[in-house]
């Protein structure tokens, strides 16, 4: 690196380091570090939106860096929903250019949904980055998820009727996505006011994504009720307690789901599972996790498969027919007392 160029660097770190001066900012990059202090992965990337929770988690993360002398992974998604979508993910490319930050541009190619279209485009999104962590060798995934969305996320599941795996799994802090990547939320205890407040201190700019604001998504009516549920009582003490008590009964069941797994079923190459017939003998949430967390490895996905889809395949096992099915991207196969899971080959186009 030429001397010009060192230099350059040099002037831009010690600015942003000097950010972490302000006492608002340097305690909430405390609890950032705190929270990330047993990542150990040799890299790690950010997901980065756009929005004032990303770049302050971009800062954030840039500052570990620079005190740590460690090189790090920028994404960002330009999912071509909007007609300005490619200039606004090229506005936050340059932005961070001028702070030492490389980010990378993902492109959402192809057809786009008619409906649905804030949840596909998430797991979308997650999609490309996770894809992009695998290419890069990329071990560890942080988010910008706040206090904020540890709110709407519970309630999102409510309205899904999910299980009790589903209401605490956002709570957790680390989250083991499959065996080579993990995805981290250390912001996961800061509001979002204190996230804007260190982005316009530090960047004075961030995306404002109109889609926010319309009553056509599900999540944004959301928030308008989770407003009124605050001002009847329910704070963020009391929906923490509510969690913390789910999630002591969540660890019990887990245990159970460890060991069925354990005991009952064989790993062979290539992550192919096999499962005897003493895997079905367990509590029905048992075998709805047993299930979830295998076709989750095995399919590599970000999501598990939804509960609707568990309890056909649990009817097709039951079934006196041997045969196969498809979930998650993996094939189940049935064969008289035993069941083969392995991935899914994508056909050639």
């Amino acid at each position: 690196m030429k001397k010009k160029s060192l230099s350059v660097k040099k002037i831009i770190h010690s600015k942003l380091i000097k950010h972490l001066k302000d006492p608002k900012i340097n305690n909430i990059f405390r609890v950032f570090n705190n929270n990330l202090k047993f990542i150990n992965e040799k890299k790690t990337a950010v997901a980065v939106s756009g929005g004032p929770d990303s770049l302050a988690l971009t800062f954030l993360f840039k500052c570990l860096n620079i005190k740590n002398k460690k090189k790090g992974y920028f994404y960002t998604v330009d999912h071509k929903l909007r007609k300005n979508s490619s200039n606004e993910a090229k506005t936050i490319k340059k932005l961070l250019k001028n702070y030492d930050i490389d980010c990378k541009i993902l492109i959402w190619r192809g057809k786009k949904p008619n409906s649905n279209l804030q949840s596909i485009a998430r797991n979308k999104r997650y999609s490309l980055i996770h894809n992009q962590c695998i290419k890069d060798k990329v071990e560890s995934l942080i988010t910008g998820h706040h206090i904020g969305d540890l709110y709407e996320n519970f309630f999102i599941r409510m309205l899904r009727g999910s299980g009790l795996d589903g209401f605490v799994s956002f709570n957790s802090i680390k989250n083991k996505l499959n065996d080579n990547l993990y995805v981290y939320r250390p912001l996961i205890n800061i509001k979002k006011e204190d996230l804007i407040y260190i982005t316009k201190k530090v960047f004075g700019y961030y995306l404002d994504d109109p889609s926010n604001y319309k009553n056509d998504f599900k999540r944004v009516r959301l928030r308008k009720f989770i407003d009124q549920f605050k001002e009847e009582g329910l704070d963020i003490q009391k929906l923490n307690l509510t969690i913390n008590n789910l999630t002591s009964s969540n660890e019990a069941i887990n245990y159970y789901v460890n060991k069925n797994i354990s005991e009952n079923t064989r790993i062979l190459k290539k992550s192919t599972y096999i499962l005897n017939k003493e895997f079905l003998n367990n509590p029905t949430d048992v075998i709805f996790r047993s299930f979830s967390r295998i076709l989750k490895l095995v399919g590599t996905k970000y999501y598990p498969p939804r509960g609707k889809s568990l309890i056909y395949l649990i009817k097709f096992i039951e079934s006196n027919h041997n045969g196969k099915m498809t979930l998650s991207g993996c094939v189940i196969e049935k064969v008289n007392n035993s069941l083969l899971i392995y991935k899914e080959k994508r056909q050639k186009t």
